[in-house]
C-alpha cells in the first residue's frame, strides 16, 4: 500500500466517526487535510501545474486500474494523487473515484475511458481553449499510438486502434490477442494503457508549461514521383548512399534516364555521362568512368533495376 493510499485510508477513517474536532483533524496526515479553516478560498482556476515524477505516474495509474474502478479513474488517480502526495493543497482536495463511471468506454464503448480521465485533468489546469488543444494532440496520439508498451505483469501483443473508440482500441487488441473482454490479460493491457496515456498527458503539460522540450518532429519524406506507364524507378547503392533514376522508354528503346537521387561526393561525370552512354548504347554494358567507378556502379545499377521492372 503507498504512502498516499495509506493517508487517505486514515482520512475516511477518522471522518467516518462524525463531525471532526481538533483532535481529530490533528490526527489526520498533512498531504490529505482539506482545507477546513474559516475563509479559505478554493484554488484560483486553472490550477498550477508542477513537476513530477513520469514514472511514478505511470506505476500509480497502473495500480489504480484495479483499485479506483478502471481506465478513466486511474489516469486522474495516476496524475492528481502523485501531485497530491507530492504537493498537497489543493491537489488533496479531489477523490478520483467520482470518474470511476468513465470505465468501459463509459459503459458503451464509445470514447476510451482513459481518454475521458486524461480530458478532465487537462481542463483542471488549462483553460478551455488550450485544454482543446492539447485534447486533439492526446487524441492523434492515441489513434496511431502500439499499446500496451508498458507490461509489468504480463505480456501481451501490440495493437493500434486508428480510432479513439473504446471498442474498436479493446476490439483489435482482442482480436489480434485471442482474448476475451472478462480476461485477465484484457484488464492488465487496459491497466497499461491508462498508464501510457497518463504519462502523455504529463508530457504535454510539462511541455506547454515550460518543464520539458517537445520533441523535434522529423519531416515527412517527400512523396515518391508519380510514374507514367512508360517510367520505372530504380535504385543502385553508392558509395554515400542509394543513387535513385527513373529510366522512360519508347517502347523497347530507352530514351530518358534521370537522376532522381543521389550523394556521391565525386558524382559529376558518372551522373551525367553513365546515362549519356546507356541510352547511346542502348544498353548497360558501358564503361565505367574513370576515377567514378564506385559511382558509375551505383547508377548502372539503378539503370538496371529500373529496366528491370518493365
Amino acid at each position: 500500500m503507498s504512502k498516499f493510499e495509506q493517508s487517505r485510508r486514515d482520512f475516511l477513517r477518522i471522518a467516518g466517526k462524525g463531525v471532526m474536532g481538533a483532535a481529530a483533524i490533528s490526527a489526520i496526515p498533512s498531504v490529505m487535510q482539506p482545507a477546513l479553516a474559516e475563509g479559505v478560498e478554493a484554488p484560483a482556476w486553472p490550477w498550477e501545474w508542477k513537476q513530477i515524477d513520469k514514472q511514478k505516474v505511470l506505476e500509480r495509474t497502473y495500480a489504480s486500474f484495479s483499485t479506483h474502478g478502471g481506465c478513466c479513474a486511474a489516469v486522474v488517480a495516476g496524475i492528481v494523487e502523485e501531485l497530491a502526495e507530492v504537493y498537497g493543497y489543493p491537489y488533496n482536495q479531489i477523490n478520483p473515484r467520482m470518474f470511476a463511471n468513465g470505465g468501459g468506454g463509459y459503459g458503451r464503448k464509445n470514447l476510451c475511458g482513459s481518454l475521458g480521465g486524461a480530458c478532465a485533468v487537462l481542463g483542471l489546469f488549462c483553460e478551455g481553449k488550450d485544454a482543446g488543444a492539447l485534447r486533439n494532440e492526446l487524441y492523434t496520439w492515441y489513434e496511431g499510438h502500439e499499446f500496451p508498451q508498458y507490461q509489468p505483469v504480463m505480456e501481451s501483443v501490440y495493437t493500434v486502434s486508428n480510432s479513439i473508440q473504446c471498442a474498436d482500441s479493446v476490439g483489435n487488441w482482442m482480436a489480434a490477442s485471442g482474448k476475451e473482454f472478462s480476461s485477465p490479460e484484457r484488464a492488465a493491457r487496459c491497466a497499461g494503457l491508462s498508464a501510457e496515456v497518463a504519462v502523455k498527458v504529463v508530457e504535454l503539460l510539462n511541455i506547454k508549461y515550460g518543464f520539458e522540450a517537445a520533441p523535434v518532429v522529423e519531416e515527412a519524406a517527400p512523396a515518391a514521383p508519380a510514374l507514367a506507364a512508360n517510367e520505372r524507378i530504380g535504385v543502385g547503392k553508392g558509395f554515400e548512399g542509394e543513387v535513385k533514376v527513373k529510366v522512360t522508354k519508347d517502347g523497347d528503346k530507352i530514351t530518358k534516364i534521370e537522376v532522381l537521387e543521389q550523394k556521391e561526393s565525386m558524382p559529376q561525370t558518372a551522373m551525367t555521362d553513365i546515362p549519356a552512354a546507356v541510352i547511346a548504347a542502348q544498353s548497360t554494358e558501358v564503361d565505367a568512368i574513370a576515377g567514378s567507378t564506385v559511382s558509375s556502379t551505383a547508377i548502372l545499377d539503378a539503370i538496371k533495376d529500373a529496366l528491370s521492372q518493365f
